[in-house]
């Protein structure tokens, strides 16, 4: 009979610490929001000011998320290549967040950000690819590592770092552009995107996992272990606690196999109403808090660094807030009864406050109004993450659910994008109000799907 031993107690192994694992997915969402909350509030509000037009601004928005198109493709090439001594998803997380930070440097040979507006809007696609890629990853990391009854709480801690790390890059990078310029604002995002880097350097996903990357034959470690044949289970690693870890579950899959697989899971009719019902609700509010921003800065007269500090510092900790308890909740109410509260909460906010929308002359509404609006994304997104991380395809798991995000951030991206574009012709409460009115939809599809697929499993 084989005996096994497991390796030495690690404190820094995410199987193995809670704590650990909130902390740490909190942290590598607050590194992906700092760049957006830089180009998506910091520096479009800065345009704005500037005097650039709001279909330009959307065009740099647009080319921007190009990459997040593709996001399918990554997810499959993170499920396909999972075999490393560093664990299933760690090589992908620390790879990719070091491309991240080399091709943001590129940022720094931009002089002035209005003049090149598309060779930045270019040079951010670059990053945005490695960005992506990093984004895939960490979702992948999240779904493998997350247990069931954890993944509400999980969600929501990783909600809530991308809104602070989207608040940190709004307040803090348009103080930065506006006191001390352009190249300072892209070397500051390098210097914090680094920190990411250095942290997962100490991390392991697994007991056995290598910290650093093995260039000659590796001794130690889950993939060194290789195939242990105990009895009739094929064992490739074996936990703190003992517990084996098949080999089964990290099976090797060819690319028709994992994209015949994930497509059944995207296109499944259940995927496509929860999930289209969840985009919509996504795009309905990044197209009014575009317009609201651009309304606040070029008709009531607000500085940029107002409108971006607000956002950043009462809008980040509402957002934050929000965001831990939503995550609470979906563990303890269900997240798909959580869901449709939230859904409805959003449409009645989005309609009443276009409804009144002369009262916005008045500061403090039109403060309340902005802080108000980041209520919407962690709210949505506490009860969504959840529920869909539970309609994923077995086997397709970190594919499927990297996909899901790769089109809320696409539909955050194209929801600014046609609000710069409708800004020419429309006003922002009415774009607010046709927002309401997809809210609306979102709201009965998901009510809909919810009922109809609770009736289909009793």
């Amino acid at each position: 009979m084989l005996s096994a031993f497991p390796p030495p107690y690690y404190p820094l192994t995410l199987s193995q610490s809670r704590p650990l694992r909130y902390g740490l997915f909190f942290f590598l969402y607050v590194m992906q929001g700092i760049p957006s909350g830089f180009y998506l509030t910091a520096l479009t509000n800065y345009f704005t000011a500037e005097g650039v037009r709001p279909d330009k601004v959307a065009s740099f928005i647009a080319i921007i998320g190009l990459p997040w198109a593709f996001q399918f493709v990554w997810g499959a090439l993170i499920d396909r290549f999972q075999g490393s001594p560093m664990g299933r998803r760690k090589p992908w997380v620390v790879g990719s967040q070091l491309m991240t930070v080399l091709a943001s440097g590129l940022l720094l040979f931009v002089g002035d950000p209005v003049a090149e507006l598309t060779p930045l809007a270019w040079l951010f696609c670059i990053r945005s690819v490695f960005a992506a890629i990093q984004d895939a990853s960490v979702d992948a990391m999240a779904i493998t590592i997350l247990p069931e009854k954890e993944r509400g709480r999980g969600n929501a801690f990783m909600r809530a770092g991308f809104l602070a790390g989207t608040g940190i890059g709004a307040a803090v990078f348009s103080h930065i552009l506006r006191d001390y310029g352009f190249h300072t604002a892209a070397l500051a995002q390098v210097a914090f995107l680094s920190t990411g880097v250095l942290l997962m350097a100490f991390i392991r996903e697994q007991p056995g996992d290598r910290l650093l990357p093995s260039f000659g034959r590796a001794t130690v470690g889950r993939a060194t272990l290789g195939r242990l044949t105990v009895g009739r289970v094929t064992v490739d690693s074996i936990n703190r606690s003992g517990q084996e870890i098949k080999s089964s579950e990290r099976a090797d899959h060819d690319f028709r196999w994992l994209f015949t697989e994930l497509f059944r899971g995207l296109f499944s009719r259940q995927s496509l109403l929860i999930f289209g019902a969840i985009l919509l609700a996504y795009m309905s509010n990044a197209l009014f808090l575009r317009a609201y921003n651009h309304h606040l800065i070029d008709k009531l007269g607000w500085r940029d660094t107002e409108v971006s500090v607000l956002a950043g510092t009462y809008g980040m900790i509402v957002a934050t807030v929000i965001a831990l308890t939503g995550g609470y909740l979906a563990d303890r109410i269900g997240a798909r009864r959580l869901l449709l509260i939230m859904l409805g909460i959003v449409a009645v906010y989005l309609l009443g406050f276009n409804l009144f929308s002369e009262t916005w002359v008045r500061r403090e509404v039109a403060q309340v109004g902005l802080v108000a609006l980041y209520f919407m994304d962690p709210a949505v997104s506490a009860a969504a993450m959840p529920v869909l991380m539970s309609i994923c395809r077995k086997g397709v798991e970190g594919s499927q659910f990297t996909t899901y995000m790769a089109f809320v951030n696409l539909g955050d991206i194209v929801g600014t994008y046609f609000a710069g574009n409708a800004l020419l012709y429309l006003t922002a409460p009415t774009i607010g109000l046709t927002s309401g009115v997809l809210a609306v939809v979102a709201t009965a599809i998901a009510v809909l799907a919810v009922r109809h697929y609770r009736s289909a499993r009793q």
